[in-house]
């Protein structure tokens, strides 16, 4: 079988991305934990360093998590319950009905779909479920916050956005526009939320595959101005930068009777 053809844009930021990007709620993976058949199983597809995995080993008693980039999986976060292996989308190593969940946290719009969707198929349980989820723009909350919007918004669209990969579109529509043949439920309205101080914030800017693509082709660090300008209206403190979750859930399509 011919695999998925697969281009690391992360490999060069690995360490940033596990050091800086932030985690998800904890009640994600509770409510997912509780939306599964079971809780013996669970599949992190594209794991990146870890995080999605190791919040779903609070709640199940093993997680298989998986990523096509060697440089992600050597600086993922080691956690007991986390199993850790290299494995395109398409190609996990599991057996046949092995596993309640499947999730993919900040990576379905890099994946060649059909054949990703036909190996959840094969290894989810009855009942199993997949579950993706997508944040793409951040917002700085709180009073005198909108020159801050104003620099991060400019940095966003303007100096690294010809740096994005197209798949980005995807991010930002919230994975509206991505085929997800599943029978979808409800999933709840949840969020990212931190207290960052400038340093934090430079570091999780630096993560960015456009930021990096940036200083390859221009020789350039974009992130030194931009905190230059925002040391300033940031001060020594922190503040609460919010990423609005965009998720969807679903079980595989039962057959109609008599087929």
């Amino acid at each position: 079988m011919t695999r998925s053809r697969f281009t690391d844009h992360f490999a060069a930021v690995a360490d940033q991305y596990a050091a800086h990007r932030p985690t998800y709620p904890a009640e994600l993976f509770a409510w997912l934990a509780a939306q599964a058949p079971a809780r013996d199983l669970a599949w992190d597809c594209a794991t990146g360093s870890g995080q999605a995995a190791v919040g779903l080993a609070g709640y199940f008693d093993g997680v298989f998590a998986t990523d096509a980039s060697e440089a992600q999986i050597v600086a993922a976060t080691p956690c007991p319950k986390v199993t850790y292996r290299v494995a395109p989308a398409d190609a996990s190593g599991l057996p046949e009905c092995a596993v309640d969940l499947v999730t993919v946290a900040q990576a379905l719009h890099w994946f060649e779909l059909e054949p990703f969707y036909a190996e959840v198929r094969r290894v989810l349980r009855p009942s199993g479920l997949l579950a993706v989820w997508t944040y793409g723009v951040f917002r700085v909350e709180g009073a005198g916050t909108a020159q801050i919007q104003n620099l991060l918004d400019r940095f966003y669209h303007e100096t690294v956005g010809p740096y994005w990969p197209t798949e980005r579109r995807h991010v930002e529509n919230g994975y509206a526009e991505l085929p997800f043949p599943f029978d979808e439920l409800a999933a709840p309205d949840l969020a990212m939320a931190v207290d960052w101080t400038l340093a934090d914030l430079a570091g999780y800017l630096r993560s960015w595959s456009a930021t990096s693509r940036y200083r390859e082709t221009n020789g350039a660090d974009p992130v030194l101005p931009l905190t230059a300008a925002l040391a300033p209206l940031w001060g020594t403190g922190c503040q609460r930068v919010v990423w609005p979750l965009s998720i969807r859930v679903g079980r595989p399509k039962r057959e109609p009777a008599g087929r």
